[in-house]
């Protein structure tokens, strides 16, 4: 669930404080699944974003690129159900994360830049029109990397891809600051999260949607799917935030 490139390479897009943010969250994270906040089984995930996405790919025989991979986890459920799956995001650190929890190599992982304009052309050079995944990415980038990854979905792809985003839902902020301002403080699994600076929940609905629009994008469908998270409350009920999903296709897809 995120993306990018690293320190020290030749060109520097994405905004540094948001590299750095994830690339320090990555490297501190648990090297098991269900140990992220957002780390929740495919089953409750992946499998009912699918429910949604799969009647509306115009071209299921293309590649499929899960942009902010993070861990894999949902990579590797894609990878069982599509021809080609690549992960790819921003942390060397994620991208670890995700091949040492992929023995099998179900799916490839690489890291990528993407608000480098450069790097996710080269991608759809090597692997043509894609169609793309997208689970919680924008809402949490820095202000001035919105765009541009907007824009790298458009570019990825290219005039037959349909990308399937989901964001957290504005409503979701309050949230969010509810239970980090609980009597007992944020649940252990978000504590990272905020001790990283990362700032979820800061797109707003109407937002979002421009974002995409604003690429050259059509919004096909949309709808509302809670996020579903590993955490629990005090209580035991597993924390769930409202949010938003689009599919969306080039200029001219047809709505369904």
């Amino acid at each position: 669930m995120t993306l990018c490139m690293l320190p020290g390479e030749s060109v520097m897009s994405v905004t540094s404080k948001y590299l750095d943010a994830w690339e320090g969250f990555w490297r501190e994270a648990p090297d098991e699944q269900g140990a992220v906040f957002w780390d929740a089984e495919p089953a409750l995930t992946a499998a009912r974003h699918l429910a949604h996405f799969a009647a509306r790919i115009d071209r299921p025989d293309l590649p499929l690129v899960d942009l902010g991979c993070g861990n894999g986890t949902q990579t590797r459920y894609l990878a069982a159900r599509y021809p080609k799956v690549t992960g790819v995001d921003l942390s060397l650190a994620a991208v670890e994360h995700a091949r040492g929890q992929d023995p099998d190599g179900e799916a490839e992982f690489e890291q990528l830049d993407a608000t480098d304009p450069k790097a996710v052309e080269e991608l759809h050079g090597r692997l043509g029109d894609v169609n793309v995944y997208v689970r919680g990415v924008l809402h949490q980038c820095d202000p001035a990397d919105r765009q541009p990854v907007a824009d790298a979905i458009a570019t990825l792809l290219g005039e037959h891809g349909r990308a399937f985003v989901v964001e957290l839902a504005e409503a979701a902020k309050a949230v969010l600051a509810g239970l980090a301002q609980s009597p007992q403080g944020p649940p252990p699994k978000l504590r990272p999260v905020f001790a990283h600076g990362l700032a979820p929940a800061e797109v707003s609905d109407a937002a979002l949607g421009q974002l995409l629009t604003d690429a050259g994008l059509t919004v096909v469908a949309e709808g509302q799917l809670p996020l579903i998270s590993t955490e629990y409350t005090a209580d035991g009920r597993r924390i769930e935030l409202p949010a938003r999903w689009l599919v969306v296709g080039s200029a001219g897809a047809k709505a369904s």
